[in-house]
């Protein structure tokens, strides 16, 4: 047994307890630098947490909201910095701003919140009652009292899906703030507590938005836009016997399409069992808009596995319009908004459907650059895909700007020009193989400027018929791309290879899927190993390319 140490008091006191002490102290001191105190004039403040380097910081929606393009934002170190508001997500509570200034800013480590449990250590740090006026923040700490709360919108529509519920003081102004696990990694962001009817009191029931549902909505907060989340097309019901079940479905759903039926029970969606209605809604939560998931079904009790696309709980004109608040009205495009102030003027630019599209362009440039990178190991005249095709036979594919031909054991099909994108989805049966494969030449030859409008349009899963819904799941960058009728998303990884395709011939339709599998990275060759192409549930083809010297282009 350890021997018991003397304080000044001339107590003596475990050695462990003034260990757990100490490391208590370090991990406060540890995630401290990263904490905002934001000022938002007139229209109050909050708090929020950096999570990169070059200054983007999470805060609650509900702390921006009223406060327009621009927000002030103290650190311990206590310096002012000004920030610029990026990306909005009305429903889930969420936002970031961009902290100006820097590019060396103290961060906050993205931890796995489904790792947390009951009972686990927690602190939050923060800016209650915007005491913090010399820029230090104050730090409550208890435990954590619920895991997977779901938190209804209560009149708004801030919705609490799977937030983590805990007993540390979350008072006003603290919302937007990082909480933390007893080791000092960001767990949460705070944003919503219980209090008595007759005050804004604190009574130990606090909630903070799961760190895994910030990851998956960070992408599309950081692509400036107005961000929405998802809807099966689908409602529930629990069944006498227990199980949640499908009560009603829209037919124009893709998991109509995809084959979810009237009282088919839902086993799993997104890798996360679904045992409750309320466990259904938290899943949903977290998952952004258009994402593609799995989802595990019984019926007659047989099981079946589905790979799902997530539409969107509202239209863009009536997100815009429920987001309301100066941020809203920018969105929107109007010009009677609030004076932009000088310091965010050069960070900032009103478009439709975006809370500041200056941050759009930023990311879809990032992505572009990722592409120059590697392109030097595609050949720029027209590409030749050859090979075997895995049912039998060979194919050839040649790909120019706008026309290309595929060769197939059942016939060639030619695409003629750009105007065909859309009237001729060739080959037949493919949902416009030949025009996905057309615009992802483009993207690497010519970058996105040239593809058509492209914006980018946030992450999403490099393989969604295996994503978890927690940080195991890999997300990749996305860019979406109109032009000529069509439109088609790029899944571009961290290497600067497109690994999928999806392109829409009609929006009510199926798109066609394109599956890159490619060499491990820092390996040669510039082409891809195989290609899976599918239209709707139906595959059309795996193609398995020959080696990557006989996929030169032709000269």
């Amino acid at each position: 047994m350890m021997a018991a140490a003397t304080i000044a008091s001339g107590v003596e006191v475990d050695p462990a307890v003034l260990e757990a002490q100490q490391a208590r102290i370090d991990a406060i001191r540890r995630a401290t630098p990263a904490a905002v105190s934001i000022f938002a004039g007139e229209s109050g403040g909050g708090s929020g947490v950096l999570l990169t380097r070059d200054g983007y910081a999470a805060t609650n929606f509900h702390v921006v909201q009223a406060a327009g393009p621009a927000v002030t934002c103290g650190l311990a170190d206590g310096r002012l910095y000004d920030a610029a508001l990026v990306g909005i997500d009305p429903t889930g509570d969420l936002a970031i701003v961009k902290l100006l200034g820097r590019d060396d800013f103290p961060v906050a480590g993205l931890a796995d919140s489904d790792r947390v449990q009951v009972g686990d250590e927690c602190f939050a740090i923060g800016n209650p009652f915007l005491l913090g006026t010399d820029l230090q923040p104050s730090i409550s700490a208890g435990i954590v009292s619920g895991v997977h709360r779901y938190q209804f919108p209560a009149g708004t529509i801030l919705e609490y899906t799977d937030c983590i519920q805990v007993d540390a003081a979350i008072n006003p102004g603290n919302s937007g703030g990082g909480l933390f696990d007893a080791v000092g990694r960001l767990i949460g962001i705070n944003g919503r507590a219980s209090f008595e009817k007759r005050g804004r009191v604190n009574v130990g029931a606090g909630y903070a938005i799961s760190a895994n549902q910030l990851r998956n909505f960070l992408g599309a907060l950081r692509s400036g836009r107005i961000c929405d989340h998802a809807t099966l097309g689908a409602t529930v019901s629990t069944a006498v016997d227990g199980r949640v079940v499908v009560a009603d479905i829209l037919e124009s759903s893709d998991a109509w399409r995809r084959g979810l039926r009237y009282d088919d029970e839902i086993v799993s969606l997104a890798g996360r069992p679904v045992r409750t209605v309320n466990a259904f809604k938290n899943v949903l939560g977290i998952l952004p808009a258009g994402w593609q998931v799995p989802l595990v079904i019984r019926r007659d009790g047989r099981r079946q596995d589905l790979l799902v696309r997530l539409h969107a709980v509202h239209s863009p004109a009536k997100l815009a319009e429920l987001a309301s608040g100066d941020a809203a009205e920018e969105s929107r495009g109007g010009s009677d908004g609030p004076e932009v102030p000088a310091a965010v003027r050069h960070v900032y630019e009103r478009r439709a459907g975006f809370a500041n599209h200056h941050f759009n362009v930023v990311e879809r440039d990032r992505v572009a650059a990722g592409l120059a990178a590697i392109r030097d190991a595609r050949p720029d005249g027209p590409w030749v895909l050859a090979g075997q095709l895995a049912a039998g036979g060979e194919f050839r594919i040649e790909l120019s700007d706008a026309t290309a031909t595929i060769d197939l054991p059942t016939g060639t099909s030619t695409l003629a020009g750009e105007d065909e994108f859309d009237r001729q989805p060739v080959p037949p049966g493919s949902g416009g193989l030949l025009p996905a494969l057309v615009l992802w030449r483009r993207l690497v030859v010519e970058g996105p400027t040239a593809v058509g409008q492209t914006i980018f349009w946030g992450t999403a899963p490099r393989q969604p018929a295996t994503f978890a819904a927690d940080a195991a799941g890999e997300l990749v960058d996305v860019l979406e791309s109109a032009v000529a009728g069509v439109v088609a998303r790029f899944g571009v990884d961290a290497a600067g290879r497109v690994v999928w395709i999806d392109l829409w011939t009609s929006p009510d339709a199926d798109p066609c899927e394109v599956r890159l599998t490619w060499p491990e990275e820092g390996t040669a060759g510039g082409m891809p190993l195989s290609m899976e192409a599918s239209f709707g549930s139906e595959p059309f083809a795996t193609f398995v390319m020959d080696a990557p010297a006989a996929a030169e282009a032709s000269r």
